[in-house]
């Protein structure tokens, strides 16, 4: 699987973790526009091979990462899905962050 895929995948798990959470609120719209549309946006983006989608995420990813601790500390009756989101903020910042460390992997010279 490569660095796309991944990503993709990650983004395609956050969004469906959402969709489920959103379905449970009286506004579910609001919910899915507002979380559960972002990471589907992002994902078939970097699907189609945009190079910023990668850096879009992970910045994203620290406010997704942002709003699962507040809720997990905050509403006990929401915790699960809250540190499942803190979970995939976390893997959408390793999957960002894969091109440029197999990069810097490649780029070092061996040591005589």
């Amino acid at each position: 699987m490569n660095a796309r895929t991944y990503l993709a995948a990650t983004l395609f798990a956050l969004a469906a973790l959402f969709v489920g959470w959103s379905l449970g609120h009286p506004h579910p719209l609001a919910g899915l526009l507002a979380f559960a549309l972002p990471p589907v946006l992002l994902a078939l983006v970097a699907l189609r091979g945009w190079h910023r989608a990668g850096f879009t995420a992970g910045v994203l990813a620290l406010l997704w990462f942002s709003h699962g601790v507040m809720l997990a500390w905050s509403e006990p009756d929401q915790r699960w899905f809250a540190l499942a989101e803190v979970g995939l903020a976390l893997l959408v910042v390793h999957a960002a962050c894969l091109p440029g460390m197999r990069a810097r992997r490649e780029t070092r010279q061996p040591q005589p």
